[in-house]
Order: C-alpha cells, then sequence, then structure tokens
C-alpha cells in the first residue's frame, strides 16, 4: 500500500519547500545528505534544483514548478507529476513517455519500465 506523502523535518527537505535552491545545491554539493523519498512537494517551484544522484521515490509534486531540472540521475519511481509544469524537464530514460503523460494529466504514480531503451 502506497504511503501518502509526508512534510518532513529534515533540514535540506525544508531548504526546497521554503525555496532556497541555490543553498539546497550549495549543501548538497558539500555532500551533506538528505532523504527525500515520499515527500511532499505540493506546489513547490523547483526551477533550478541540481537533482543528479537524488532519490525521489515515491515523492508528491501536484502542481509543482519543475521547469528545466535534469532528473535523469535522479530516481522517480513512483513519483506523481500531477499538474506541475514540466516544460524543459529531463527524465530519467527508466521512465515511458507515456507514464510521464499519464501521471501529469490523471496523477499515476509513475513506473520505471523493465527495460529502458
Amino acid at each position: 500500500m502506497q504511503q501518502p506523502p509526508v512534510i518532513k523535518t529534515d533540514q535540506m527537505y525544508r531548504l526546497l519547500r521554503d525555496g532556497k535552491i541555490k543553498e539546497f545545491n550549495t549543501l548538497k554539493d558539500s555532500g551533506q545528505k538528505c532523504d527525500l523519498t515520499g515527500a511532499d512537494f505540493r506546489a513547490v517551484t523547483l526551477v533550478g534544483l541540481d537533482a543528479d544522484g537524488l532519490d525521489f521515490s515515491n515523492c508528491y509534486f501536484r502542481m509543482s514548478n519543475l521547469r528545466g531540472i535534469d532528473f535523469s540521475k535522479a530516481k522517480l519511481e513512483g513519483a506523481s507529476i500531477h499538474g506541475a509544469q514540466i516544460s524543459g524537464v529531463k527524465f530519467p530514460k527508466e521512465l515511458a513517455p507515456e507514464e510521464i503523460k499519464l501521471s501529469l494529466e490523471h496523477g499515476i504514480r509513475m513506473r520505471y519500465r523493465e527495460d529502458p531503451l
């Protein structure tokens, strides 16, 4: 059973929720770790986020601004992007275009394909 999205107390997560993307990126680059799995990013603007290597499994991005983010080396399995702004987003190759579209339009949790291209 899928757990509902969580608003976490993790310092790094709080930076993202508060729109402090540059601070988050700086801490991430310095080696700071964070647990973002299952997090609630509803209506959060994440433009400028360095998502390389981050695990967003089962996260909730409803109505979020994700424009221009490169998620190609992040984990998005089980995430939902219903109504999000995704112009210029680069998704992991494990996500089929149909999965992205269904999540964007209907809020389904994105599933990774068995045999990525």
